[in-house]
């Protein structure tokens, strides 16, 4: 039988139907290193969309049983910045198209910010719908932190055009009329949530590193708003702007001022 070149073996791999092919099992033979190699990233390769394809289908089990109960507009809830001491709460509603596939999509508390900026270029290409809600600080101080993300989330599902017929919110309830699931760790569980927690994190992300630019001393773009050390340090010795959430503790308790 022919010996293929590496070149030749790279363009025929993708072409393999598996194991059984006779032409794996030729490759599996071949001694030369190179060879030998390739294989091994090709089956490492697919290995990895394998547990992709497999961790998507975990993260639609709750939209496929909406799916089969007739229901097509299925928008997933979740929000970002409800701890920090400083910038909004954001919120996103995210509908996903039935045939929807985004390998590698996840809870954005296990994805490095590269990923996220990534997976937020594809949800926002693929999407039927994206609406966001933003909350301020001064909102934040207005109405406590639960009542401004509550807010933020009703904010976001009135911006999806066109109107989902369902939710699948992380852990709340929106106040809205929708039919809505509330799901404990949705942002691991469903593909619509976690899709939302994306765009959510990214969105305010993106909005703290502007905040950097405007008030550098605070180091926004690397704590996003959060109460480190070096966050706290620099509240006590600037003070607070308009972005920071004064009926936080740490905040009052950082400029001196009694519960």
């Amino acid at each position: 039988m022919k010996q293929y070149t590496v070149k030749e073996i790279e363009a025929l791999l993708p072409e393999l139907e598996g194991e059984s092919d006779p032409r794996w099992e030729m490759l599996r033979c071949d001694e030369r290193k190179s060879v030998q190699a390739l294989l091994a990233r090709f089956v490492k390769q697919k290995e990895r969309e394998k547990a992709a394809r497999q961790r998507w289908e975990e993260l639609m089990r709750y939209e496929r049983e909406l799916y089969a109960a007739g229901i097509e507009r299925i928008a997933g809830i979740d929000e970002a910045g409800r701890g920090p001491l400083a910038g909004p709460v954001v919120a996103a509603a995210v509908i996903l198209p039935k045939d929807a596939y985004l390998p590698g999509l996840d809870d954005s508390k296990r994805l490095t910010p590269a990923k996220r900026e990534a997976l937020f270029a594809q949800i926002e290409e693929c999407a039927v719908a994206i609406g966001v809600g933003i909350v301020s600080a001064a909102e934040i101080d207005e109405w406590n932190i639960y009542e401004a993300t509550k807010q933020a989330m009703a904010k976001a599902v009135a911006a999806l055009s066109p109107s989902p017929e369902h939710l699948l919110v992380d852990a709340m309830t929106v106040p809205c009329v929708l039919p809505q699931q509330r799901l404990i760790k949705g942002d691991a569980n469903s593909a619509s949530i976690a899709a939302a927690s994306i765009i959510a994190k990214v969105t305010r992300d993106r909005w703290m590193h502007e905040l950097d630019r405007r008030y550098p001393q605070y180091g926004f773009a690397r704590h996003m708003g959060y109460g480190t050390p070096e966050h706290l340090a620099a509240i006590r010795r600037y003070g607070v702007t308009d972005e920071h959430r004064r009926s936080f503790a740490p905040v009052r308790e950082a400029l001196g001022v009694q519960s």
